[in-house]
């Protein structure tokens, strides 16, 4: 297997990379439409609506489409998010899980030392309590959400503020992800990244995307990664 050296920092996805949330977040979604008057939606369509943060998740649900229609009106846009928002923490996030093996890993990678990071464009405000909830917020020295920022992956800003404040050049930064937005923000920051084939990605092959390396599963990335000893 293809590996990585003088590795020193990682930054990971959270859905679909560390987190089966498809659930709750389907969940949410259904509700929010149902609250509208509108057909609800299913598990399997918001697994390829996924990826663009809550916002166009939301627009894709009132579109029925992975393509949000131009003619929406902005206004039940708005409503509709923050009935989303409401019902998604409602909700608990009680069927959300970790993926096998990503805890295990990523205490592997804490106990070596090598910092990480959470970089997702989830709305940053639920995602404290979900590290919490799963028992890896202390794994982490940042947490960058869909709107800590003003740009959001497949912009690299995150990855390059991540580079700055930790004095990284680009060939000791890892991103790992699911989703093509993951692989064309470290494309963009000419950093290495992994992608992970059991997430959402729309559909679509995560090898279509070009990572440098693709995985089927999360602790092969300890393997992957050659730690200086």
């Amino acid at each position: 297997m293809d590996h990585f050296k003088g590795i020193k920092f990682i930054a990971f996805d959270l859905d679909g990379t560390l987190l089966d949330s498809v659930p709750d977040l389907a969940e949410a979604a259904d509700q929010a439409m149902r609250a509208l008057g509108r057909p609800g939606v299913t598990v399997e369509q918001v697994t390829t609506w996924i990826g663009n943060g809550a916002d166009i998740l939301i627009g894709r649900a009132l579109s029925r489409s992975l393509e949000v229609d131009p003619e929406l009106d902005p206004e039940l846009h708005k409503e509709a998010r923050q009935l989303f928002d409401r019902f998604y923490d409602a909700g608990g996030h009680k069927q959300s899980a970790l993926y096998d093996g990503v805890k295990d890993t990523l205490a592997t990678f804490h106990q070596a030392g090598v910092p990480m990071a959470i970089v997702t464009n989830k709305p940053a405000q639920f995602v404290p309590h979900l590290l919490e909830q799963h028992g890896i917020s202390d794994y982490f020295v940042d947490v960058i959400g869909g709107d800590t920022f003003p740009l959001k992956k497949p912009d690299p800003f995150a990855l390059h503020w991540l580079m700055e404040k930790h004095r990284l050049a680009a060939s000791e930064m890892l991103m790992v992800g699911d989703s093509r937005n993951d692989i064309l923000a470290a494309k963009a920051a000419t950093c290495y990244v992994v992608g992970l084939t059991y997430g959402y990605n729309y559909g679509q092959p995560i090898s279509d995307s070009e990572p440098d390396i693709v995985l089927d599963h999360f602790s092969q990335l300890a393997e992957v990664v050659k730690l200086d000893s």
